[in-house]
């Protein structure tokens, strides 16, 4: 973690109707941005809006000036499903990923653009392929992949992984049959660890009654934590940068498991959102204030002024 190499960490993504009062203040002030609140405790945040349609230019640039306070601060970002996931993507939706990307890239706020594939993405010709094209595209960008499918477990496919300059996503999530298991490498100057959580009864569930969110619904303990800190060790020590996401995101349970993941990789304390350690009274042993009164109206009072 010293000199050259850097490690970020950070939730993913910042739009979430659920974290209203618990993450963030409420009420909160008129010019109340959730990406400037986060900068002040993180020097990270995943882009998911990215994974569902292209960012926009203009978009890209207000989230340039959100950060401004916090010099650190890096983006990563999801790469558009179509692009991942579909079959139909044309030269012109790749310009239009490439409009907002390079925004945030020019301005030196893009530390990442992930490479999402879901559990059915096996390691097939035809899918290491898709992977190829997408690296020879996108080669200009830090590329990260994510696979969730233990056919991918393969030394062959971290040489072409090297090969692409790809970083390779270490994940945290429900271990069911042929899911991947947690590790601790790096395949490019780029590490990215993802922790989604531990949901094994919601995790491949396709009950419409049981909503999205409980997939990750999920509170790491501090134990379960202490084995992903020693592989982020591990990752940073092999990678330039390396990227920390917690994407157990439900009523900010990733906010909190980011916090932690702060403290246990070396900071005595670290500063904590207020309203969050009301939730979650265990942050009150690594805060590096004790809980103060009238914080709440403090913060919207200097965030108006």
């Amino acid at each position: 973690m010293q000199g050259h190499h850097e490690t970020r960490i950070g939730p993913a993504g910042w739009s979430y109707t659920d974290w209203e009062g618990i993450v963030y203040p409420s009420p909160r002030s008129q010019d109340f941005h959730e990406s400037t609140y986060l900068a002040q405790f993180f020097d990270t945040v995943e882009i998911n809006t990215s994974f569902y349609q292209p960012v926009r230019p203009r978009l890209a640039e207000q989230w340039i000036s959100h950060v401004s306070a916090n010099p650190r601060f890096q983006f990563t970002a999801k790469l558009w499903q179509k692009l991942t996931h579909g079959t139909d993507a044309t030269e012109e939706d790749a310009r239009s990923v490439r409009d907002g990307f390079d925004v945030l890239r020019d301005a030196g706020r893009l530390g990442a653009v992930l490479l999402q594939f879901p559990f059915s993405f096996h390691n097939t010709a035809g899918n290491l392929a898709r992977i190829q094209r997408l690296a020879e595209q996108f080669r200009d960008y830090p590329l990260v992949v994510e696979v969730r499918h233990s056919s991918w477990n393969d030394a062959g496919i971290e040489r072409v992984f090297r090969s692409h300059g790809l970083g390779l996503c270490n994940i945290d999530q429900p271990v069911i049959g042929r899911s991947v298991r947690p590790s601790g490498g790096a395949t490019s100057e780029v590490g990215y660890v993802r922790l989604h959580g531990r949901r094994y009864d919601t995790w491949f569930s396709d009950d419409p009654e049981v909503p999205r969110h409980e997939r990750y619904n999920y509170l790491y303990n501090v134990e379960e934590l202490r084995p992903w800190a020693e592989r982020i060790k591990r990752v940073a020590a092999r990678a330039k940068s390396t990227f920390v996401i917690t994407n157990n995101h439900y009523e900010g349970k990733g906010v909190v498991n980011a916090l932690d993941l702060l403290h246990l990789l070396g900071r005595s304390k670290v500063k904590v959102p207020e309203p969050l350690r009301e939730h979650y009274p265990r942050l009150d042993k690594i805060a590096d204030e004790p809980a103060q009164q009238g914080m709440l109206f403090r913060f919207g009072a200097n965030q108006r002024s």
